[in-house]
């Protein structure tokens, strides 16, 4: 139409006028707006709006600053800057960057390169976690705080995101084009942008995937070495080395700065100095106490990451706990409620068994037993649901006054920067003192509640503590809570009657044990080596696997924390590698070690290297590192963290002289401690914490043994429901005939095995004996062995099923 042509027309002429090369949409509707000589409807309503040609062309800057229109595609490239960055001096202005506390020196560092004439460019390079993005937003925060220099003051700090330019830039050239356009926009403001990109070496290789593109590092070198940007960057050490330095071109453009790990004193001044924003976002209070936990623990016991990062996490995770807590039903309860629920199907089921005729005694007695637990369980259910809503009402409340009390503080900051200083003092000297009086009231009510009808521990906590923290810690590594505590000190004093009651004799080697544990739990040991290491030396069958699986037991709550290799597979020398993983461009590089990757995997445990002396002596070398510095380096470069393993090093070198009944006991350690030091080199003995020497079993020792032994089984055929009774003949009988000095207890085992065992095995399948029957083990003079009975009435008759 007429109208459409006399649009057109005026649209270029506009383009003309502005030095644009294509007609734009913002040309279009300058045309349309100045149709005036025709009766266009559209011209009508834009002018009724106000929008005329002169004044839509006066707003143009606004929208696009002084970018041309020189491709067909031009509105990518209209305030590219705010499209693809995040302004953090603005976000630092609004209080959405939390506090950065130290990082002094690292800060003053990279102020220092911005204010060269060149080159002003710093990247910072540390380990992931130790807080390098932190030091940006903290400069971010200096300069909003006008704490700078004056040729950075009022600047804009930037982050850029290279991975939203590269998303949707389908065609060739579509990503240099909106890079170009953000570099050409930092450039016209004059330096007042500084630009920040975080895991810088994304920019080598980013848009240079097509053919004939070119990277985005390429288009950066010319801008970065002229001044006319002025970039920080932020990248690990790994990743430096593999992308940044294969650049010499790039890499003489940045200057290095830095960033170490924080000390755990330095750790905990950064805690306290975010705690509160973390107390504001989950709506919990955090105590000092937890914060000191969160760094010492996470230093100790979380390897493989850095500090700040890990005891944030650690901070983070237990507030995350508590609140999840708060909001939903504790664990103890849940877990309770889970338990009831599997109790009734379970006794649904029996229930209809029974009724149908079909159960066997034992699910008739096992259906009594489950009714009485269920009925028990409901009961405490019930208690403790309703003691949970009573506790839940007051810290609800508590936490939405708080919740207020955050918010309103926040407005308070807002208005202050906005310079509505009428507001802010309405906000901070009336209102919020009337929050924290109710906050006051609330929580004093809540307190005189629970000590007037509650007894016992609150089942929601009011704070996180310490021992929050210690949950964390060993919900993520494994370790028993109480181990981490002062709650451990009662049971290390009492190490040895602990594992005395499984490990019979040998008295001076489970003291030798305990101390050394004892020193490492008590700090006085050296932190930078293995919490123990033991070579056990002995006849076979004298305690010294057991001993091992009694120290993982007792440390971990678990005999299976125990990392057993028998050396005697590493006889040869190319065997060594498997204990670490072999080499790089061998088969196998990438499964990595035997005994790296079983520490990795479980960083707390027993370590048993078995037959020690076995091993080929180039083994000895790789075991130097461990039993020295408590690390060990394994194939793929890796430290593998061995401090807070225990190792046990069993051999049997020099058994033959503890046999000998007639040889006193001092006689006999020195023989042995000859054998053994002529067949290890001294710098190998020396690192260890102590050499042990076990004797061999006495005939009372292994009389308790015997017991021990018939314990076990008695147990094993409880679960038959047959009861074990030996008389105090055959437990004598069995001690005699099973003791060897030079095989320890083992022909013990074979005896009980061979004597009770399998004749108790050919009755249980012949019929001889029933449920709900007890096996009587006796001696009989005259005879070859042991006699065994059965007494009392099956469980099948009426009586029995009565009486059970």
């Amino acid at each position: 139409s007429r109208a459409l042509l006399a649009a057109l027309e005026a649209a270029s002429t506009s383009a003309k006028d502005l030095g644009d090369e294509y007609i734009s949409t913002e040309h279009l509707l300058i045309g349309l707006a100045s149709g005036a000589a025709t009766t266009g409807t559209v011209a009508a309503a834009l002018s009724e709006a106000g929008a005329t040609p002169e004044r839509l062309t006066q707003a143009l800057p606004q929208v696009r600053g002084s970018a041309r229109v020189t491709s067909p595609n031009p509105e990518g490239t209209y305030k590219t800057l705010e499209k693809y960055g995040t302004d953090l001096t603005e976000a630092a202005r609004s209080g959405r960057l939390d506090p950065v506390i130290g990082r002094d020196s690292e800060i003053r560092r990279v102020i220092q390169v911005l204010s060269r004439r060149t080159k002003n460019n710093p990247v910072l390079i540390g380990e992931p976690g130790v807080g390098k993005t932190a030091v940006v937003e903290g400069l971010a925060q200096r300069i909003v705080a006008g704490d700078v220099p004056d040729s950075l003051a009022g600047k804009r700090l930037v982050a850029l995101d290279l991975s939203g330019m590269v998303a949707g830039a389908k065609y060739r050239g579509e990503f240099e084009e909106r890079l170009k356009a953000v570099l050409a926009e930092i450039k016209d403001s004059d330096g007042e942008v500084i630009t920040f990109i975080d895991e810088l070496h994304t920019v080598v290789g980013a848009g240079g995937g097509s053919e004939g593109a070119m990277d985005a590092g390429n288009m950066l070198k010319p801008m970065l070495a002229r001044g006319e940007l002025r970039m920080v960057g932020a990248t690990t050490l790994d990743e430096y080395r593999e992308h940044i330095e294969k650049d010499p071109a790039l890499e003489r453009r940045f200057q290095q700065v830095f960033v170490g790990e924080p000390s755990v004193e330095d750790t905990v001044a950064i805690l306290r100095g975010i705690a509160p924003k973390y107390e504001a976002h989950h709506q919990v209070t955090i105590s000092d106490g937890a914060l000191v936990a969160a760094a010492t623990l996470s230093d100790r016991y979380i390897t493989g990451r850095q500090l700040p990062d890990k005891a944030i996490d650690l901070v983070d995770e237990a507030a995350s706990r508590l609140r999840m807590e708060l909001d939903s039903s504790p664990v103890e309860i849940d877990e309770l409620r889970r338990r009831v629920d599997r109790m009734r199907m379970e006794e649904s089921y029996l229930d209809e068994s029974v009724g149908e005729g079909e159960a066997d005694p034992a699910s008739v007695e096992r259906l009594e037993r489950l009714r009485a637990e269920l009925a028990d369980a409901s009961e405490e259910l019930a208690a403790l649901s309703a003691r949970w809503e009573a506790e839940k009402a007051g810290h609800n409340r508590v936490g939405e006054l708080r919740a207020a009390l955050d918010e309103m503080r926040t407005r308070a900051d807002l208005a202050e920067r906005q310079g509505d200083f009428e507001e802010a003092g309405r906000l901070r000297y009336g209102e919020m003192p009337a929050l924290e009086r109710q906050i006051r009231e609330a929580e004093a009510d809540d307190a005189a509640l629970e000590a007037a009808g509650r007894s016992g521990e609150p089942m929601i906590a009011e704070k996180v503590g310490a021992g929050e923290i210690a949950e964390v810690v060993g919900s993520w590594t494994g370790i028993p809570v109480g181990r981490l505590l002062q709650g451990e000190t009662e049971k290390l004093l009492t190490m040895e009657e602990a594992i005395g009651e499984r490990l019979i004799g040998q008295s001076a080697a489970v003291s030798a044990v305990a101390d050394a544990v004892r020193r490492s739990r008590a700090g006085i040991s050296d932190p930078d080596r293995p919490s123990g290491s033991f070579l056990f030396l002995g006849p076979t069958g004298v305690g010294k696997t057991e001993l091992a699986k009694s120290l993982a037991e007792f440390l971990f709550d678990d005999e299976r924390a125990i990392v057993r290799i028998d050396m005697s597979e590493y006889a040869e020398k190319h065997s060594v590698a498997r204990l670490v993983g072999a080499p790089p461009g061998y088969v196998g590089y990438e499964e990595g070690g035997q005994l790296t990757e079983a520490v990795r995997r479980r960083p707390y445990a027993v370590i048993l290297l078995d037959e020690i002396e076995k091993a080929h002596p180039e083994v000895f070398d790789i075991l130097l590192q461990v039993l020295d510095d408590g690390r060990l380096t394994d194939g793929q470069g890796r430290t593998v963290d061995f401090r807070n393993t225990i190792l046990v090093l069993t051999s049997n070198l020099g058994s033959q002289f503890l046999i000998d009944p007639l040889t006193s006991p001092e006689e006999k350690r020195n023989e042995v401690m000859s054998v053994v030091q002529a067949s290890f080199k001294p710098e190998f003995l020396n690192r260890l914490d102590d050499v042990i020497v076990f004797e061999a079993l006495t005939k009372e020792e292994l009389g308790r043994i015997v017991d021990i032994q018939l314990a076990r089984m008695g147990a094993r055929l409880a679960g038959r429901r047959l009861a074990l009774s030996v008389t105090d003949a055959a437990r004598a009988w069995l001690a005699d005939e099973g003791y060897d000095p030079a095989y320890g207890a083992r022909p013990l085992r074979r005896l009980v095995q061979r004597e009770i065992g399998d004749v108790l095995a050919r009755m249980i399948l012949a019929g001889e004996v029933a449920d709900g029957q007890s096996v009587v083990v006796d001696r009989v003079e005259g005879e070859s062995g042991l006699s065994l009975r059965v007494e009392g009435r099956p469980a099948s008759a009426p009586s029995a099923a009565s009486a059970q």
